[in-house]
């Protein structure tokens, strides 16, 4: 079966409201056929399949490994122009280090991505950090410093002593953002830090009133300029990938 490659254009009324992007943590879920990915599509097709219906997609395979470069320009080549990867960062640096000594690492993992930012691919940096990992100012500051300006990057602190406006000016002062993730067990403040907004929409489900409830928050940070990555939490079932759909559907 032959996968087109076109999309729809997902930014709507250009040069009036930023950018949305729209999509899941991961695509390589056989339990999505036949609901979502065609019942003989090869699993090799789903990536090439999933972007022609969403555009951004939470690499989690970052996560654990250093990607080849070869991997990263084979998704390139599978996927269209406006589509966009954000990676999750290295639990090196995340979980072992915890942003503790980690220049040499940091900027090894940096580097392995550079196939998507040359190609203008490359969304946020997730830097997500383990839930017991409590607030350190300092730490944070002297990791966030850096980081590169060319980057994007978001924090998702799950930890609620991290939710300070301490920690805000730090985000604040490097365009960072603070990656609002939406759970049973822990919400994020509805606190802007950067110039674009990183959503991670972790529910088991969202009813019709909740999910107009993000669409209208996001349409609100898109009309004052903000691009939005949202992300919906994997499951057996494809029923974030239908919910970052409707949103880009508006």
């Amino acid at each position: 079966m032959q996968v087109s490659k076109r999309v729809a254009n997902h930014t709507i009324e250009q040069g009036q409201r930023a950018a949305l992007y729209a999509g899941t943590s991961g695509f390589a879920y056989p339990s999505w056929k036949p609901d979502f990915y065609p019942e003989k599509l090869a699993a090799a097709k789903f990536l090439g399949y999933y972007a022609t219906r969403l555009n951004l997609v939470e690499v989690n395979f970052t996560f654990r490994r250093i990607v080849l470069a070869s991997t990263l320009e084979k998704w390139i080549e599978a996927t269209n122009e406006g589509f966009r990867f954000s990676p999750k960062a290295h639990m090196k640096i995340t979980h072992s280090l915890k942003l503790k000594d980690a220049e040499s690492f940091t900027r090894l993992f940096l580097e392995s991505l550079e196939p998507l930012r040359r190609a203008g691919r490359l969304a946020p940096v997730l830097f997500q950090l383990p839930p017991s990992f409590k607030a350190d100012i300092e730490r944070l500051g002297e990791f966030v410093r850096l980081l590169p300006k060319s980057d994007t990057f978001a924090f998702e602190f799950r930890h609620a002593s991290w939710f300070s406006e301490a920690v805000y000016a730090v985000l604040r002062g490097h365009n960072v953002a603070l990656c609002q993730a939406e759970s049973e067990k822990l919400e994020t403040p509805d606190v802007v830090t950067a110039n674009f907004v990183y959503l991670r929409l972790r529910k088991e489900e969202y009813s019709p009133e909740e999910l107009a409830a993000v669409t209208e928050k996001i349409g609100t940070h898109r009309a004052a300029g903000r691009t939005v990555y949202a992300l919906f939490k994997h499951e057996d079932t494809p029923a974030g990938a239908f919910c970052a759909e409707k949103l880009l559907r508006g």
